[in-house]
């Protein structure tokens, strides 16, 4: 109730109308509203206090790095019910309209002399901690489109069965060689007319194009459940996907984003944002 109370206060002395929340603050509300105490929210995050409400404030050089705030942040918007999503694309958002990456803390201020020994502890425990999440979070990608490479296998062994054939027909006639020969190479040619035909989309697939023109959080997952891309588009980042139709797709901020469906532009319409993100599904159509 006192956070409430205090956010309401300082609206009021601001006199400003009630901004959206974001990042942390969407969490906190969240929280409010389903009454649950940041005690509560401390055990499951296994956090102190303080630290549960800087990242309510948004405040996340407070948790340290940048792996472990976001981590925190997708657990905590588990737990009050708030889309992971919408989260992190605050929190993109909130990191570069700040200027500088989330891992700057104000520890650097002090220069004092110090061995490079801890220094050099401190960042091979980041890069471990850095690399097992970025593993665990997109290994799902790199399992799910290892069965592609196998489509294009059929094509090579079908001459195979070809060759007894010839042997066979060959102590017959003499005469009869050269029109046997002329009917193995027409069939051998037709598997070349179809591999050059395999790069065309199949029933129910689908291509994308996106091209960004500044910093958006992007999440697109095809028919089947397959994430096809998960990752902050940067300005001048073009970024091409298919898969099965329709893709889900959220945007963290739509106005830095283009999209182009099997070669046709794609508008976003006003009824799939909401605000600067955007919901929305492509069907191809």
């Amino acid at each position: 109730m006192s956070d409430a109370s205090d956010k309401t206060g300082k609206e009021a002395a601001n006199g400003d109308e009630p901004q959206e929340p974001v990042g942390g603050e969407r969490l906190a509300e969240a929280r409010r509203e389903q009454q649950i105490s940041v005690s509560d929210i401390a055990k499951e995050l296994h956090l102190d206090e303080p630290k549960v409400r800087a990242l309510e404030r948004n405040e996340f050089d407070v948790i340290g790095a940048a792996v472990f705030a976001k981590g925190h942040l997708r657990k905590y918007a588990q737990l009050v019910g708030v889309d992971e999503g919408d989260v992190m694309a605050d929190y993109y958002q909130l990191n570069r309209a700040a200027g500088m990456p989330p891992l700057v803390s104000g520890r650097r201020r002090p220069r004092r002399e110090m061995s490079p020994g801890p220094w050099i502890a401190v960042v091979v425990v980041l890069i471990v901690a850095a690399t097992a999440y970025w593993w665990f979070t997109y290994k799902p990608t790199f399992v799910e489109e290892g069965p592609v490479d196998p489509v294009m296998q059929p094509a090579t062994p079908e001459p195979m069965p070809v060759e007894p054939e010839d042997e066979q027909t060959a102590p017959d006639a003499g005469d009869d060689d050269s029109a046997v020969l002329q009917s193995v190479s027409d069939e051998a040619e037709e598997p070349v007319v179809e591999e050059t035909e395999s790069p065309t989309l199949g029933d129910g697939q689908m291509r994308v194009l996106l091209t960004y023109s500044g910093d958006c959080w992007t999440e697109i997952s095809d028919a089947s459940g397959r994430r096809l891309f998960f990752d902050l588009g940067t300005d001048g980042r073009t970024v091409e996907l298919s898969g099965e139709a329709p893709f889900n797709v959220l945007f963290g901020n739509a106005n830095n984003v283009s999209i182009r469906v099997n070669g046709s532009e794609r508008a976003i319409g006003a009824a799939e944002r909401r605000g600067r993100t955007a919901r929305l599904t492509i069907d191809g159509s």
